[in-house]
């Protein structure tokens, strides 16, 4: 797969980019470098890999599932300059 000048202009529109003709043709060259990278890694045999999510094998710590905090809303409130009703308040910001 490779790019040309035409697919960088759409790729740079959608994303919001301002690219200049002049700098096309390099990002032309430095995408399809890219791709072919990524063409490189498809060739690389997996058969007898194991999916994983990091390098690094952890286990993370099973805990309960239950509800460690609450009941302090009105410690909460107490540092807000304003509340009503049990509800942070805040200044009208749309007249």
């Amino acid at each position: 797969m490779s790019v040309d000048k035409k697919t960088v202009t759409k790729i740079a529109h959608l994303a919001r980019v301002a690219v200049s003709p002049d700098e096309l043709e390099p990002l032309v060259g430095e995408l399809n470098n890219i791709l072919e990278w990524i063409e490189q890694l498809s060739e690389v045999d997996t058969d007898g890999v194991a999916p994983m999510t990091s390098v690094v094998d952890v286990n993370l710590p099973w805990r309960t599932d239950k509800v460690t905090d609450g009941g302090y809303r009105d410690e909460v409130l107490a540092n807000a300059p304003g509340s009503e009703h049990g509800f942070f308040t805040v200044p009208k910001v749309i007249g």
